[in-house]
């Protein structure tokens, strides 16, 4: 087992680690930029390193840095969090040619699953299902209008190295095709450095649903379930479930069994999400693979009982994976709002600021995933997400009646958040019955507008 790990991540996450680490007896060096000076991940660590100003290309995403950082401090691993570095195979590389580890898998398999055409290739091998699409990277127009016509619109144009809706655009007909290629490629460059896209057909009214997946040095693989995350907007998760309300035990028994199968074609190493869409029907198409932690890993915790943090290290030291397959249970339902600093009623505008106020909620079952405090600045330079509110209870009608009354005792105060958001999604009918897809927030924004137009037009009488 290692003795000391660097955490090359901040907030929630960085904490989260370390919580881990010291279960487990290791020590922990935390990186940090000096926008985060007064970080809690800062203050709970054994030892800390500034690596850079505020943003992100100066600090989190300085290889150099945080590789010296790791070499004065002799940590003997780097655990990546998730986002920055986190499925970087470049950083992995680096990591492995200093004699430092990478918590997570091996650079070969970060780059075959980063790039989304080799990705769907190796599982199309596997005798896995994938979305119709185009065969790898869509180079030009001409090229994209003739994909599309074959698989049929609606279709969607996505960056090869994409991730977090960016690169992403959607196309009902031939007319909007040109303007929607263009953009994906302009987007796709700007965000990552690299303008290539595929193309792929738009399955109509899907759930997104992902395996938690878990590998070891020795060729063992289990999955640990199903996540659900339908609840989204611009592809940005907002509501995630453990188990889904639309995945019975044979189909959980079917995807879990393809996910590990495709897994296994990479012999992947460590904590990794095979992402599914699931139609009407109950048919699922392979969608993308994330070769790390996942934001909403804590459901799949709660449900089963199993911390994948500490699995994650075990397995990355080289031990065996502790677990069977026939040892994961899905024992709860839990369920996760992301609390975000950003202003709803605004498109969602990021809102950071100084938090005057904050009070979280407790209680059996209720856990809230966090590096926020009262009189905490909330830097400009980062993701929105200032906390994780996450609930179990031995059924789903339970879980959501928990997380409404939860929600109601979460205090932020100074910054506008996504908290009454929330409310409004878990009181919808459709939410509750189950009866949702990945455009319900679409639909219920739209609602709302109307809803508001009819409010606002003068009486007709």
């Amino acid at each position: 087992m290692y003795s000391k790990i660097l955490i090359a991540n901040r907030g929630e996450i960085a904490l989260r680690v370390i919580r881990a680490c010291r279960e487990l007896g290791i020590k922990t060096v935390a990186v940090y930029s000096e926008a985060d000076r007064a970080a809690l991940h800062v203050r709970f660590a054994d030892e800390d390193v500034c690596i850079g100003p505020g943003p992100a290309a100066a600090s989190y995403l300085d290889i150099k840095r945080i590789i010296a950082a790791a070499e004065v401090t002799n940590a003997d691993a780097i655990h990546p969090g998730y986002g920055f570095l986190a499925e970087n195979a470049e950083f992995a590389e680096i990591c492995e040619s200093c004699g430092i580890d990478f918590v997570g898998p091996k650079p070969d398999m970060i780059r075959k699953m980063g790039d989304k055409g080799v990705a769907k290739q190796v599982m199309r091998d596997a005798g896995i299902p994938v979305i119709p699409g185009s065969d790898g990277i869509v180079e030009t127009l001409d090229e994209a209008r003739s994909v599309s016509a074959e698989i049929g619109y609606p279709v969607l144009i996505k960056a090869v190295a994409g991730g977090g809706g960016r690169g992403m655009r959607l196309c009902n007909d031939e007319s909007q095709l040109e303007k929607a290629f263009n953009m994906a490629r302009a987007e796709a460059e700007m965000a990552f450095k690299n303008p290539d896209v595929y193309i792929e057909k738009v399955i109509l009214k899907p759930h997104h649903v992902e395996i938690q997946l878990m590998g070891d040095q020795y060729g063992n693989i289990i999955h640990f379930g199903e996540r659900d995350c339908s609840i989204q907007r611009r592809h940005q998760k907002l509501i995630e479930e453990c188990p889904s309300p639309i995945v019975s035990p044979d189909l959980r028994n079917e995807m879990g069994r393809t996910a590990v199968i495709g897994a296994s074609t990479i012999r992947y190493l460590g904590a990794g999400t095979m992402e599914f869409l699931v139609d009407a029907d109950g048919n699922f198409y392979f969608m993308e693979m994330n070769t790390r932690i996942q934001v909403e890993h804590p459901i799949t915790e709660e449900a089963t009982d199993i911390d994948l943090v500490k699995e994650q290290i075990r397995v990355a030291s080289g031990e065996k994976l502790r677990y069977r397959q026939e040892d994961v249970v899905l024992h709860w339902h839990s369920i996760e709002c992301r609390i975000n600093a950003e202003d709803a009623e605004n498109d969602f505008r990021p809102t950071p600021g100084e938090i005057r106020s904050f009070h979280v909620p407790g209680g059996h079952g209720v856990r809230v995933d966090t590096a926020a405090y009262a009189k905490y600045v909330i830097p400009p330079f980062y993701d929105s997400m200032i906390a994780k509110l996450i609930v179990r209870a031995p059924s789903r009608r339970e879980a959501i009646q928990k997380m409404r009354f939860a929600l109601e005792e979460f205090i932020v105060e100074g910054v506008p958040t996504t908290i009454d958001y929330h409310k409004k999604i878990l009181d919808h009918p459709d939410f509750v019955s189950g009866n949702f897809d990945t455009g319900f927030i679409q639909r219920m924004t739209e609602a709302r507008e109307k809803q508001t137009e009819t409010s606002q037009s003068p009486d007709q009488h």
